[in-house]
């Protein structure tokens, strides 16, 4: 699954090799395999994956989604020179006599397509080997027809293109481009784009080496090297920085502005007009047509487009991807049946429609549960006192004590110390809905001085004075733009080389783990008032988006082990971070191209970060396993699914996200056995986990955040393993529930035997 691969190969690669059919023409390159990927980080599968494979060359982590056939023509949008490129021409038996017959077979006496490419610099101060050269070239372009292969009346992938997933179409090729992979060295090969995602081919290495990255994965791309820069070998190409962590660097080979002057004042329009019948004719695509030394240039366009759609007035490729499951995730979450299996409406607490239109709170969902005392009108009035109109509403509730967790953002008390006498009230009516405690605590996510920091902007916390039999404390848990930065740090320390010999010194300088404890701490303490001291908890940092949702969804996590399955994680999420606000589209940046916008935070990964913690302490306590949570954290990026885009349940509403997109819950829900825990024990989905939090029992998560790293995977693939181990559980269980039967049928059949006995 993800012993330290690529991303997105895993899940999603099922259902592709179920439907993908098609083999790779060449023998040679059927090596390439299409099972799922051991070492891929991600389980979009179908393409999705990051290109695990693409790091080490395995086969075992193609994935199904690099094996498959892909379109020999330069898709939409390439340019000229890369159609030029293309030596293996594309064969054409339907389409190259009607071609032909159109162009006075003017080509007949071109060049086969088996003839070398041009050098890396054409230019000499011959002009006879220019002019031949610059034949040459054209004969490329209008044998092209003669190589045309058709299958069932669309065109076949070529061995260097990637099978595509429902809604995918290629949009760019480069041939001749080098990946300089920091762990193998520089390989050649053939660099894809479609509107999806990325995909790098060398055939140099048996299997062949290959690496996919979903273009929602990519932060900012930059281009290395110019025309006046040095031609040393790999000096010219682009680099791509990814939102997991790595970084990736290509190499293309340098344009030479002679030839192409000279190549520009010898076309005339006749052969202009060649070129746009090829072109009509779906030779090359749609596209317009370029020379190949231009090659950056249409990859730069094509991943600048397709990587950052929201910049580009463009849409997601989730509205595209059209993928069938058998599960339909959007069904996993349902406010009412969530809330009536929490045991609501109860005498205490009532469920409320009031924000049905999302007019009290935009960024608050349609359903809430408030307490039962407080009226509609106290509603409206508590929320002009709260930041951007998030009133406490209630999360969960003890099912035996009735405490209850509810979420909220800061008070307005500003510098002058306003009060609101109905928000105090309201804060009474949670607390005196927990018969077995008359105090209640209000756990500050913030440091103490942050808090007050805030009242100079008009924001707060709550006064004990005010707030009767309530308690404030502060969480110490720093801001967005703290957390980025000490990501950035992990990131330089983790990729791409370990310096082992500084390894905890440069980890320590990170912070990373400090504020992991600091998130883990605070949901601990959460958990401990509810369970342990039978008091209610109100949670809120300053706007109750980021903070609050990482410390409510651990502590419910801690709290109840429905959560720690699979459909109960995906409630979790569902639940506390997606319908209260949580906004991801600013905090990760989908389809955006400000890389340096300061709303961006690894807010989420920090919860599923904790997440890990929790299980590597608890290993029988979770349904799932890591991969899952790998699995998120891709998804979270590739905007291959609806689930985590926009920044609200009223923006998901308004783009129709849930008919227009497939969720991220039907792939998981429709693979369970993918993220099964074979060391899952039901029994403790009653057990109320208290996590040591403290440095030492904290450990990296090395498995995603070193996962591109070859010398950091596990020689046997984890997956593997525990689908064997689920066999055989399995198997165990089912002689355990025979031998139950044979006891049962012996004991009913025995017991008239012994009545008469006694009688």
């Amino acid at each position: 699954m993800f012993s330290g691969g690529g991303i997105e190969k895993r899940g999603i690669s099922k259902a592709v090799s179920k439907r993908s059919s098609s083999s790779r023409r060449s023998s040679s390159s059927s090596s390439t395999g299409s099972g799922s990927t051991s070492g891929s980080g991600s389980s979009s599968g179908s393409g999705s994956s990051s290109g695990s494979s693409g790091e080490s060359g395995r086969s075992d982590n193609n994935s199904g989604s690099s094996s498959g056939s892909g379109s020999g023509s330069t898709p939409v949008g390439s340019p000229p020179h890369v159609q030029m490129a293309s030596h293996e021409s594309l064969n054409s038996e339907s389409k190259s006599s009607s071609l032909n017959s159109k162009l006075g077979h003017e080509s007949a006496g071109s060049p086969s397509a088996g003839s070398p490419s041009p050098p890396k610099s054409v230019c000499s101060s011959s002009s006879t080997s220019t002019d031949q050269h610059h034949h040459h070239q054209l004969a490329h372009v209008l044998n092209a027809t003669s190589k045309m292969t058709v299958r069932d009346g669309t065109r076949t992938l070529r061995p260097d293109e990637p099978t595509l997933v429902p809604g995918e179409h290629m949009e760019g090729t480069a041939r001749e481009v080098t990946y300089l992979c920091p762990y193998t060295g520089p390989k050649k090969g053939t660099l894809s784009v479609t509107n999806y995602r990325l995909y790098f081919r060398s055939p140099e290495t048996d299997p062949p080496f290959e690496l996919e990255v979903p273009l929602g994965v990519v932060s900012r791309i930059e281009k290395v090297g110019g025309a006046n820069t040095s031609r040393g070998e790999n000096s010219y190409g682009i680099e791509i920085f990814c939102k997991d962590i790595r970084n990736l660097r290509f190499a293309h080979k340098q344009t030479d502005a002679l030839y192409s002057s000279q190549l520009d004042r010898e076309m005339n329009m006749t052969v202009f007009r060649r070129f746009r019948i090829l072109q009509n004719f779906g030779v090359f695509g749609s596209g317009p047509i370029y020379q190949e030394n231009h090659s950056r240039r249409m990859v730069t366009e094509k991943l600048l487009q397709y990587a950052f759609p929201a910049s580009h007035k463009l849409p997601f490729f989730a509205f595209e991807y059209c993928e069938q499951y058998p599960e339909n995730g959007w069904t996993v979450y349902e406010p009412i049946a969530e809330l009536k299996r929490q045991g609501l409406p109860n005498e205490s607490w009532r469920i409320t429609r009031i924000n049905e239109d999302y007019e009290l709170c935009e960024t608050y969902p349609a359903v809430w549960a408030v307490p039962a005392a407080a009226s509609d009108t106290d509603l409206r009035n508590v929320t002009a006192f709260r930041s951007r109109g998030r009133i406490p509403v209630l999360s969960w509730i003890h099912p035996e004590s009735q405490a209850t967790i509810t979420r909220c953002a800061q008070p307005l008390v500003g510098v002058s110390g306003k009060r609101s006498r109905d928000d105090e009230a309201y804060i009474q009516h949670i607390m005196d809905a927990n018969a077995q405690s008359h105090k209640i605590f209000i756990m500050d996510a913030r440091p103490s001085v942050n808090a007050v920091a805030n009242k100079a902007r008009g924001g707060g916390y709550e006064s004990e004075d005010a707030y009767q039999n309530a308690e404030v404390q502060f969480l110490d848990i720093h801001n967005i733009h703290v957390m980025r930065e000490s990501l950035r740090k992990l990131q330089e320390v983790c990729y791409p080389h370990i310096d082992n010999a500084h390894w905890l010194s440069n980890l320590e300088a990170t912070h990373w783990l400090d504020h992991i404890r600091c998130v883990l701490s605070g949901a601990l303490r959460i958990a401990d008032k509810v369970e342990s001291h039978k008091t209610s908890v109100v949670v809120h940092c300053s706007d109750g988006w980021d903070r609050t949702a990482q410390l409510t969804a651990l502590a419910m996590l801690m709290l109840d082990g429905y959560y720690r399955t699979i459909p109960g994680f995906a409630v979790l999420i569902e639940k506390e971070w997606l319908s209260y606000g949580h906004k991801f589209a600013q905090r990760i940046g989908h389809g955006d191209d400000r890389h340096q916008d300061e709303d961006r935070s690894p807010v989420f990964l920090q919860f599923v970060d904790c997440v890990y913690q929790v299980m590597k302490q608890f290993p029988h306590a979770f349904q799932f396993t890591e991969d899952l949570l790998i699995t998120v954290l891709d998804h979270l990026y590739s905007c291959l699914f609806g689930t985590f885009l926009y920044n609200s349940e009223r923006e998901r509403m308004e783009k129709e996200v849930k008919t227009k997109t497939v969720s991220l819950w039907s792939l998981i829900l429709s693979n369970p056995s993918d993220f099964e825990n074979p060391l899952y024990n039901p029994a403790t989905r009653h057990h109320v986990l208290f996590p040591l939090t403290s440095m030492r029992h904290l450990s990296l998560w090395d498995k995603y955040y070193c996962r591109w790293n070859p010398s950091m995977r596990p020689q046997e693939p984890v997956h593997i393993r525990f689908k064997e181990l689920l066999h055989v559980k399995g198997q165990l269980e089912r002689r355990v529930d025979e031998l139950r039967r044979e006891l049962a049928a012996r004991q009913t059949h025995e017991s008239p035997r012994v009545t008469s006995a006694i009688v």
